[in-house]
């Protein structure tokens, strides 16, 4: 039995029907809101671009050590526009955006005075209202 748990296989949404040309829509097969986003990887000496690739939803570069000046650190730079000089070296991910709306408790308030005649506020009574 743990052989077969250590096989099974996850179904999830690969989000194929939505296109890389977009900045963020909705997965017609799931509903999840996905947006799509460009990274770069480059070396954390020199600064020059690396070619990259994603290996289990993480973005390493191809090489262990830049070519340019030999260190081994790097760092991903998310892209907000891709340019076509950057075409060669950046990577495409799909992120999935969590947008579930959270219940905001809210209360209104009401001022009933008993007397009309004093100006003091007597009570004050409130009524929670949740907002959906």
């Amino acid at each position: 039995m743990i052989l077969f748990d250590f096989f099974k296989i996850k179904h999830e949404c690969s989000h194929n029907k939505v296109s890389a040309d977009v900045e963020e829509a909705y997965c017609p097969d799931c509903g999840a809101l996905v947006q799509n986003k460009w990274y770069l990887v480059r070396c954390g000496c020199c600064n020059i671009k690396r070619s990259a690739h994603r290996h289990y939803d993480e973005i390493i570069p191809d090489t262990k050590f830049c070519k340019n000046c030999g260190s081994s650190e790097y760092y991903i730079q998310e892209l907000e526009k891709l340019n076509f000089t950057d075409v060669r070296y950046a990577v495409f991910k799909k992120v999935i955006v969590n947008n579930e709306k959270q219940n905001i408790s809210t209360r209104q308030i009401w001022v009933e005075e008993n007397d009309t005649t004093c100006n003091q506020i007597s009570e004050i009574k409130t009524i929670p209202v949740l907002n959906k």
